[in-house]
């Protein structure tokens, strides 16, 4: 028999956020607003290092690079836990700590964790990435979404009220899309005295009734190759010919990251 011919190589394609997934906007915002809490640093201080805590949904995938966005994701619910013993071990780093945690995954087993937090007093920062969802295993309802698992109408938690019931006090919504405003959210949260929620809103864009904008694409003569827009990893930007480049048939339109106004 004639031998077989030679599999030819395949596309490299490591696991990474959707084109325009709200959880990028957010691991980019508070990487951004642990730059700035550096830069208020008295000369000579040492630099601050974040610590993130990790939980399990898909957006674990902020632990991939460029973002690299989780130290630690041991089980569901389990960073707003690591970030509270973290901080009542050493009171005086809570100002470099945060934990991430999902909308559905928070009520599975994240709001126990919260509660300890409000009890016990540690001043910890916990950001619920709500994309209104349960994205990991495939687009189900959640107590949050006001729907039952077969689609019927039912009540529906909401995550701010019910962080205020345990004892937050400090509870403040922002859309990742707004960099500027989600990034200064946290910044004020991380310099808080107390224990804070930071509830991170937008929908999974996967989602049928999210409708996405045309796509963008790049002014070659005002891109600088600075390569700015790589650094929130998303898949439908590369560099192409040493200018950046647009997908079109990934690109959702949101317009994240160019300083030149090189993305029109």
């Amino acid at each position: 028999p004639e031998a077989a011919l030679p599999v030819p190589p395949l596309p490299v394609r490591p696991p990474v956020l959707c084109a325009g997934c709200p959880h990028r906007a957010s691991f980019y915002a508070v990487k951004r607003a642990m730059e700035k809490l550096n830069e208020g640093l008295e000369e000579g201080a040492a630099p601050i290092e974040g610590v993130y805590c990790g939980d399990i949904g898909c957006y674990t995938l902020g632990s991939m690079a460029p973002l690299g966005m989780m130290d630690t994701c041991i089980c569901m619910g389990a960073s707003v836990s690591a970030l509270h013993g973290m901080n009542k071990a050493d009171e005086a780093g809570s100002h470099k700590r945060v934990a991430v945690i999902g909308d559905s995954t928070f009520i599975h087993s994240g709001v126990t964790g919260l509660i300890n937090i409000a009890y016990n007093q540690s001043n910890s920062v916990v950001i619920v990435l709500d994309n209104s969802i349960t994205g990991m295993t495939g687009h189900q309802q959640n107590p949050t979404t006001g729907l039952t698992i077969k689609g019927d109408p039912t009540t529906a938690v909401s995550l701010e009220a019910l962080a205020h019931a345990v004892g937050i006090n400090r509870v403040v919504v922002v859309d990742p899309y707004d960099l500027a405003a989600t990034e200064k959210a946290i910044k004020e949260e991380l310099e808080a005295d107390e224990p804070s929620v930071v509830i991170s809103r937008r929908p999974c864009v996967l989602l049928k009734y999210v409708k996405t904008k045309p796509p963008v694409k790049v002014n070659t003569e005002k891109c600088a190759s600075c390569k700015m827009c790589m650094k929130i990893g998303c898949p439908a930007i590369s560099m192409k010919e040493g200018k950046a480049h647009i997908d079109f048939t990934l690109c959702v339109g949101c317009k994240q990251l160019c300083k030149f106004g090189a993305i029109e």
